[in-house]
């Protein structure tokens, strides 16, 4: 019998470049097997809507669907393995979430896992991905929005009727009965505005009911400021100086949730202590008469939640806000910049290069909290944040300097004048608007500060003491009331 022939023998590059082939196939075959790694998972609670973010190491493909009542969302995310870190999900619910009742995770098939969200009320999901940014990598996101709402004007005057001894909004007689004149008065504007804000959406074609947002309520007439009087001049203002209706003050604390702002040095998140520092403004405003006017503080978020840049001025333009307060612990490359600065809008440029780099920081904010492009409406964001006027910019730079005064006595200020930049947050076309670095973070020193609860209250005080110089030199106009 003749023994086989010897197989020909290939030349040695050619033998390398088909072992080297044959061991990326078995790479790729390996990688395809292993399907995506779980980085973290993460939920975050809130009353306007609760965020559920899956982050891997490469992209994730979903599926989702809404199943009846109760409602359910099923949730299939392809080219993953049930593990220990997707279990975590259903020990991360929180008793007190407004809108997540419950997760369950399962193996659905090969390669596929199911996530259900039990949901406490009926819902408007929004299922999305994020590329990598920052120090997050690919996130798979669902924002679960209640289908119907708290309108925050109402909120507002639900509050301020409680406050006052009367019925809550919307109860029989609750704008009439069991009120004071006086205080049917001070909230005559806020239900007149919430009326013809109805009447507008209901008109057929109209800009309004086209909207994908709730429209902002009429525009205020901003007055040219008076010149400031003297303290002794503020201190005996009379009443009728101002107008009988609720001053509302909007509080942005910002950042929060997937955005932690700022980390100094020791560990401390920018969107914690600036949410203190809010939370303590807003009772001193919510205990605050200008004029003999009651003053009412909103706060953008009140919560570790992520607000998007455009609708944190949407919603100071809802409830009709005077003035609109952004407030923030901003850091810089070099740990021994210290000291508050004061910011107001700027539509040409930056009034220095440390205003026009720390505008482009907070600005960054959408992409790193993680903006659902899939559903904003460009030309609406665009008409709402490029109308500015410059009425509004000069009231800005009076409230500004009233605030940086009060700051000045409390610690260090890192520019003696107000400075200029193109803040996202500033650009409300109707409302006085500045926002406030109360230190940098990135020293150690003023993080030390920052975290210390007797220097928020400072903070706090020195804040409320330049809003009530501005209201006292600029008392604001009566609204229109005409439905």
């Amino acid at each position: 019998m003749t023994p086989p022939a010897p197989a020909p023998r290939l030349p040695g590059r050619r033998r390398a470049l088909l072992q080297g082939g044959s061991l990326v196939l078995l790479l790729t075959a390996h990688h395809i097997a292993r399907g995506a790694s779980i980085v973290a998972v993460r939920i975050w609670p809130a009353e306007d809507y609760s965020r559920v973010t899956i982050e891997s190491d490469t992209a994730l493909k979903a599926t989702h669907r809404m199943v009846g009542m109760p409602p359910r969302l099923a949730v299939d995310i392809e080219g993953l393995e049930l593990n220990p870190t997707l279990r975590e999900l259903v020990a991360k619910v929180r008793a007190d979430d407004p809108n997540i009742a419950g997760i369950r995770v399962g193996q659905n098939s090969p390669g596929v896992v199911r996530l259900v969200l039990d949901l406490k009320q009926e819902s408007r999901p929004q299922v999305f991905t994020l590329a990598p940014v920052a120090a997050y990598r690919h996130r798979l996101v669902f924002d679960l929005y209640p289908a119907h709402p708290v309108d925050p004007l109402e909120q507002l005057i639900a509050e301020r009727m409680k406050e006052l001894g009367g019925p809550a909004a919307g109860a029989p007689g609750g704008a009439a009965r069991g009120m004071s004149a006086e205080a049917t008065d001070s909230l005559g504007d806020l239900i007149a505005r919430q009326i013809e804000r109805a009447n507008e959406m209901s008109r057929p074609g109209s800009a309004v009911a086209r909207a994908p947002s709730p429209p902002a309520p009429p525009r205020l007439t901003l007055r040219t400021p008076a010149p400031a009087p003297a303290p002794s001049a503020v201190a005996q203002a009379p009443a009728r100086a101002g107008t009988d209706r609720l001053i509302i003050v909007a509080l942005d604390p910002g950042h929060g949730g997937e955005d932690p702002g700022a980390i100094g040095p020791g560990g401390t998140y920018e969107k914690d202590v600036v949410l203190q520092v809010a939370l303590k403004l807003r009772d001193r405003i919510n205990n605050t008469t200008v004029g003999g006017n009651p003053m009412r503080a909103f706060l953008t978020r009140d919560g570790d939640y992520f607000v998007p840049l455009a609708t944190r001025v949407e919603k100071a333009r809802r409830v009709g806000a005077d003035l609109f307060i952004s407030i923030h612990a901003d850091a810089f490359m070099r740990s021994e910049a210290a000291g508050a600065s004061v910011y107001a809008l700027s539509e040409r440029g930056a009034s220095s290069a440390a205003a026009r780099w720390l505008a482009a920081n907070e600005n960054n904010a959408d992409r790193v909290g993680g903006v659902n492009l899939g559903v904003r409406d460009s030309l609406v964001q665009r008409a709402m944040l490029d109308m500015s006027t410059t009425a509004q910019i000069k009231d800005s730079l009076m409230l500004g300097d009233s605030v940086l005064r009060e700051i000045g006595g409390v610690g260090r200020l890192h520019k003696p004048r107000v400075e200029r930049a193109n803040f996202a947050v500033l650009r409300a076309p109707d409302i006085p608007s500045v926002l406030v670095e109360t230190a940098f973070i990135s020293n150690p020193d003023e993080e030390r500060k920052l975290r210390s609860e007797s220097y928020q209250n400072d903070l706090a005080n020195a804040l409320i003491g330049g809003i009530q110089k501005y209201f006292s030199a600029n008392p604001p106009l009566a609204r229109n009331r005409q439905v």
